[in-house]
């Protein structure tokens, strides 16, 4: 890994956490420089949240793709094509000098792939299916950049021990209608319901969008943060990542 511990860890160095980077146009890029634009082919705003991060300038362009999963495949393959298909189809309407980030998320039950509920019945049997056992949660993240006809792929994986919350407890967090545009019916960050506890591994890949490793693939690009971003992950996710090293570093 070429990360140097110098690049990331910087006496007095000031993080900005949280800050909403995503632009509609490039109207604040310094027209001198020579940095492919970046393309977040996503409208999640937890996966713009958290690559504002990195103090990058992107724009969204969203890709539409048929995310029904095939015969027997697996949860790995599975986001792995997604986050492909959504990277080729948003390349289509670029610039073919920039670089497109796409991604793809799924909770997985062993080989069973759990998608977004159709309605509060299924999603109270995924959150009573999930309850009080292990589960684990796969992200495929894809840089793309059409000029060069460069694509790389990385899967994320984190297993998620969930809590034996009360029936009580899945019927209120279905009222609040969070469950539904979530893989698995449930969001770890949600404040109230806060289904998982004790997780190990990476909290970002859970929300959506596990940002060191797409650190580790952007700089296959030549593409580097500003800023400090495990740290500024840690800070906005409140959590005390103990795998960044051994991703970034190993």
């Amino acid at each position: 890994m070429a990360y140097s511990r110098g690049i990331w860890i910087r006496i007095g160095e000031y993080v900005r956490i949280g800050t909403m980077r995503a632009k509609t146009s490039l109207e604040n890029e310094d027209p001198s420089s020579t940095r492919p634009v970046l393309i977040l082919a996503s409208t999640s705003p937890r996966r713009q949240q958290l690559l504002g991060l990195g103090g990058w300038i992107y724009n969204i362009l969203p890709a539409d793709v048929d995310e029904t999963p095939l015969p027997e495949e697996s949860p790995q393959v599975y986001v792995a094509r997604l986050a492909e298909a959504k990277a080729r189809a948003a390349s289509s309407n670029i610039h073919e000098e920039a670089v497109v980030i796409a991604a793809d998320t799924t909770v997985a039950d062993g080989e069973k792939i759990l998608g977004k509920p159709q309605d509060a019945q299924e999603a109270e049997k995924m959150l009573k299916d999930l309850r009080g056992r292990n589960h684990q949660v796969f992200t495929a993240i894809t840089v793309y950049q059409p000029s060069r006809d460069k694509l790389e792929t990385e899967i994320a994986e984190t297993i998620v021990p969930m809590r034996d919350y009360s029936d009580e407890e899945i019927q209120a967090y279905i009222a609040t209608g969070d469950p539904f545009d979530k893989a698995g019916s449930y969001a770890i960050q949600h404040p109230e319901f806060k289904p998982v506890e004790r997780l190990s591994g990476c909290y970002a890949n859970v929300v959506g969008l596990p940002l060191c490793h797409l650190l580790r693939t952007l700089e296959k690009f030549g593409i580097t943060p500003k800023f400090n971003v495990p740290l500024a992950c840690q800070r906005k996710l409140a959590y005390e990542c103990d795998v960044f090293e051994t991703i970034l570093y190993n």
